[in-house]
């Protein structure tokens, strides 16, 4: 006969649940205070962040495009906002008469101008790591210091939630692994497609859609309390999403996901804040944005990614319809690129970058952030944009305005910035 903690490692608690630490996952206790019947929840607050993987050109993506500096300094990647200029280009969008965003974000546009898109230009880490490895790890635990933070900003953002109706589905990835984001106490879960619900934890597979039968009849033979009705918990939580038609969700309001890895991840996000299963943070992510060879301007490798990030998030708002005013998304870089062109039509690794806040809390249509004139004294060790925003001021900001945060000491340890004023003062 299976043992109980036999059963305990090799199940889907074991994957829910983070870390046994010797006796009940954290996950079972809480599944346990559950709803004896798993049905809709009340509307929650969700943030949604997207981390762009490979560090995102914010000179391109948001170009300065008055700054004769740059024009200068990438004859080959400029971009204005002028038609019939920059070689032909497409022109980019103007939206303030300083900045211009790049065409293929042209989703974008009408949120800006709609006042719900915000974007915070000069954004970064103080620690001037040019690694991707160490940089991502850096932002995703939200200490940009120390490499040995074992728990993620966003984990940490969920068990401050003040919230009476934890689920299983609070913390959410849409991702093949939990990231680093969501390494920590609080019980988070990846779910690489609902259809399968493959669950997986710091890369451990688990197929529950076709054990969770098995699964179940082992907790009736075998375990027995509260592990019995916390197991049972979990198992209703499978089945509540077993009993949506996921396979043939239609977007509503004639929204066109793109069939891509990030179009298919919003989607089901979109689904699962519909079904109101009490999610509260969700996380994907979209590579690609390591642009050293043949970035292009109008057309290429950094067009195509702009074309999926703005489409897909676009897909996404429209989608969400009614449930918009409980949602807010937030996109995130490792740094940005340098301001020089190389001598491969690219840019190599810099410092500062860009990111979009859409939501209907935010101050948005307007650039916000410093940026100075990308004159030689002006860059970081002569290269780069500087940063001139710590992303923890935004990121800190947007996740106590948004979901009712209170305690920047224990979200980013260490900071004691001030914010920038990106998201409205609650009413």
């Amino acid at each position: 006969m299976a043992t109980r903690r036999g059963f305990i490692k090799g199940s889907g608690l074991a994957l829910i649940g983070v870390g046994l630490a010797g006796g009940i996952p954290a996950f079972a206790m809480k599944a346990a205070l559950w709803k004896k019947k798993i049905g809709p929840y009340k509307k929650t607050q969700t943030l949604v962040c997207i981390f762009q993987r490979g560090a995102m050109d914010g000179l391109m993506a948001v170009t300065p495009f008055t700054d004769n500096n740059l024009m200068v300094a990438r004859p080959n990647l400029f971009m204005t906002a002028a038609a019939g200029l920059a070689g032909g280009n497409a022109p980019l969008i103007d939206l303030d008469g300083r900045f211009g965003l790049h065409p293929m974000f042209k989703g974008f546009e009408p949120l800006f101008r709609d006042g719900r898109l915000a974007i915070v230009h000069g954004i970064g880490s103080p620690n001037n790591t040019r690694s991707h490895f160490d940089a991502q790890d850096y932002m995703e635990s939200g200490t940009p210091f120390n490499k040995g933070t074992s728990s993620g900003w966003l984990n940490r953002a969920a068990g401050l939630i003040p919230s009476e109706q934890k689920t299983p589905f609070q913390a959410v990835s849409l991702t093949s692994a939990l990231p680093r984001s969501f390494y920590g106490d609080t019980p988070c879960i990846a779910i690489s497609n609902l259809q399968d619900f493959a669950l997986q934890l710091r890369g451990n597979p688990m197929s529950i859609k076709s054990a969770s039968t098995s699964f179940e009849d082992l907790y009736d033979q075998t375990t027995p309390g509260l592990l019995q009705q916390a197991g049972k918990e979990s198992f209703d939580a499978i089945k509540l999403l077993k009993q949506s038609d996921i396979k043939n969700y239609q977007p509503a309001n004639q929204a066109v996901y793109p069939s891509t890895a990030l179009g298919n991840a919003l989607k089901q996000i979109a689904q699962l804040i519909k079904m109101d299963v009490g999610l509260e943070v969700a996380f994907a992510e979209h590579g690609g944005w390591d642009t050293h060879f043949n970035q292009g301007t109008a057309t290429g490798i950094f067009a195509n990614n702009a074309a999926d990030l703005s489409n897909s998030i676009t897909a996404f708002w429209t989608d969400l319809g009614s449930y918009q005013d409980e949602v807010v998304v937030m996109t995130m870089t490792e740094f940005g690129r340098t301001v020089h062109q190389n001598g491969t039509g690219g840019t190599d690794h810099g410092r500062a970058s860009c990111n979009f806040i859409l939501g209907n809390k935010v101050r948005g249509g307007k650039v916000h952030g410093n940026v100075l004139a990308l004159a030689v004294e002006n860059l970081e060790e002569g290269r780069d944009l500087a940063v001139t925003t710590d992303f923890r001021s935004v990121f800190s900001e947007v996740a106590d305005n948004h979901l009712g945060i209170n305690d920047d000491h224990v979200l980013f340890p260490d900071w004691a910035g001030s914010r920038i004023g990106v998201m409205k003062k609650p009413d």
